[in-house]
This record gives C-alpha cells, structure tokens and sequence, in this order.
C-alpha cells in the first residue's frame, strides 16, 4: 500500500507540472469532440430546459472568458480542456444549436441527470443518457450525413473523440436519497443495473459509427461537501461507505469496457481513471498546489451543501480549492484532470495523444 501511495503521490506531482505548463502539442488533429454526461461537462444544455439545475448565473463562470453559460465551475471543464488540447473549438451545447450544425462536435451532457431514466427528475426536465443518444442519432440522420460521402462520413466518425462522465447523479440524486432503491438494490445489484444500461448505450454510440470513446470514472462521492457537510464530518474526511459503493461501479465499468473493445470490431473504449487522483489530491492537496479540498469557493446555501448563490463574490484563491460549490470541481482539478489523460497511461491507456494517432 505504501509503494502504491508513493506512485500516486508522484503521479500528481507530475500531473500537476503538465497541468500547469499549457497545452500539449498534437501530432494529429481529430475532426470533432462529443460530449455526454452530468454537470461535470455539461456547457449549458440545461439553459434550454426547465429544470432548477442551472449555472447560468455568476459566480459560476467567475474565471471563465465567456462568463456565466451554464458550465458548473468557475471556469474550463474537463471536456473544454481537452477540446483545446485537441485544438479543436468547445463543444457547443446542442440545444443552443439553431442553425447549422458545428462539424468539430457538439454537447450533449446535462445537469442533474443520469445513466437511469428517472435520475435528476425531481429537478425538471434534463437529458438522460438514453435521450443523448437519440439526439447524437439526430444530429447524424438530419445534418452530418448530409454534409459527408458515406465514405467520408464513416471515416469522419470513428477518427472523432467521444467522452463520458455519466453515472454520479444516479447515486447523488437517486440511489443515496431513494430509501425505496437501496430496499430494492444492494450496492453490487445497483452498480450492475448502471452498467448494464451504460453498455448498452456505448453499443449505440457504437453501431451510430463512435470508435474511439473514453468513458470517466465516478469521482469520491464521498467526499463532495454536499456529503460531507450533512453527516458533519471533519475537514479533509470523506464518507468511505459511499466511496465503497462508487468503486464497485467503477471496477465493473473497467470490465465491461474492455469487453467492449474486446468483442467490438476496431472500438477503442478506454477507462479515465480519475477516482484514485481525486481522492488522493483531497487527501493530499499539498501535492497538487491545492489547499482546500473540503469545502466549496463559491458561497452556498445550506450550510455549504448547496449549488452557489447567485452574485455572491466567491473565495479569492480559487485555484487553491478543489470544490468550487458543494458538487462540482474547478477549472484548477478540471485541468488536471484532462491533462492526466492526455500524457499519463496511468489515467487513460491508450493515452489521448495516443488515441488520435491510431
């Protein structure tokens, strides 16, 4: 365990080096970037929908060019990142499209929802995972395939990058608030429920023409202050037990990923392993330039387990915090993030640098 916690500690110090050096030089330039999944890359789809699970009002945005667009963070999410690691443009939300479609990708993540239908909808209306997939099939069906010979079409899609961060919400605002789920389902039986429908989804993506997706890992749940704050643990404490649950799920999604790529003709479905870099930056947050990693930057209600509120000026140094509200990470853990997955086989094998080359 020791060797382990010393490869982790010296992960992030590199990490941490890259992240803050820039971009990364390409060899190789995809034609687009598809987004799908929750908050954590959601860019403003849910500015379209009627739902209280909103971040189009400042703080949120603080740091960000462009202001408040409904990104949960003061800035940069992983998928901005990575789109500009890529040199390629920010994914466009796809309900903010009215004209032409971008052909450098689109996306379609939303706040609050899930991989399972019903999750996130005691907040309004979002986009579940299933219902993404449609819109990705609509946007192939009424203006990409227009725009492309079938050869080129094809050629198109599987040298284009899709990503995932989807299934936080399913434990956040579904199976940790349902009492009648955790009846119904153990940890393992929920974990599987999840993956099962997920695969499902990616055989989608698969059959629509996506060949080289990478599909992120739950974070700490445990440890989001939202959590944290209500069982009133100390400063720099997470919940194990919700850990626990979210590692089953992330151990079988590994599996069935490599099932994926494995049975699937010239797929490349490849793991983000992002929870063990979370949980040892709030573990050790000196190691990553960061000093508080319990707590939120912006100011939120609820005795801080809570979105931001609106207008309030938030913490100074947001750089040096992990959370930016009571659920979502700012641009600083945004970029670490991206840029492990880019250069360090660690996080994502193969890494992207070496996912366009293929």
């Amino acid at each position: 365990m020791m060797m382990m916690r010393m490869v982790i500690l010296v992960m992030g110090l590199l990490l941490w080096g890259s992240a803050s050096q820039g971009l990364i030089v390409m060899a190789h330039i995809p034609p687009a970037l598809y987004v799908f999944g929750d908050s954590l890359l959601d860019s403003g789809n849910n500015n379209f929908l009627l739902t209280l699970a909103k971040a189009n009002y400042l703080p949120y945005g603080f740091n960000f060019q462009d202001g408040p667009t409904g990104r949960y963070t003061n800035g940069r999410t992983v998928a901005d990142y990575i789109a500009e690691n890529l040199k390629l443009p920010y994914a466009p939300p796809y309900l903010s499209i009215r004209e032409s479609t971008s052909l450098t990708g689109l996306n379609y993540a939303s706040g609050s929802c899930g991989i399972l239908p019903e999750t996130g909808t005691q907040f309004g209306e979002c986009l579940n995972l299933n219902h993404q997939i449609d819109l990705f099939e609509i946007t192939i069906n009424t203006e990409l395939k227009k725009k492309f010979s079938n050869n080129e079409f094809s050629n198109y899609l599987s040298k284009s990058i899709f990503i995932f961060s989807i299934g936080n919400n399913d434990y956040i605002n579904n199976y940790l608030t349902d009492p009648t789920k955790r009846i119904k389902y153990s940890p393992q039986t929920f974990a599987q429920l999840l993956i099962n429908s997920l695969a499902q989804q990616l055989e989608r993506l698969y059959k629509l023409g996506g060949r080289k997706v990478i599909v992120f890992e739950l974070g700490p749940i445990g440890c989001i202050p939202s959590i944290t704050r209500k069982r009133k643990m100390q400063s720099n404490k997470c919940v194990e037990e919700i850990n626990k649950m979210v590692q089953i799920f992330n151990q079988r999604l590994g599996v069935m990923l490599q099932n994926l790529t494995s049975s699937l003709k010239a797929s490349h479905f490849i793991l983000g392993r992002v929870h063990a870099l979370g949980y040892d930056a709030i573990k050790n947050p000196k190691n990553y330039g960061l000093v508080d990693t319990s707590s939120g930057c912006c100011k939120s209600l609820l005795n801080g387990t809570s979105g931001c509120i609106p207008l309030q000026q938030p913490c100074k140094e947001s750089t040096s915090h992990y959370f930016w509200d009571a659920f979502h990470l700012t641009e600083t853990v945004c970029s670490l993030i991206a840029n492990g997955c880019f250069t360090h086989s660690s996080i994502c094998s193969p890494t992207i640098n070496q996912l366009v080359q293929i």
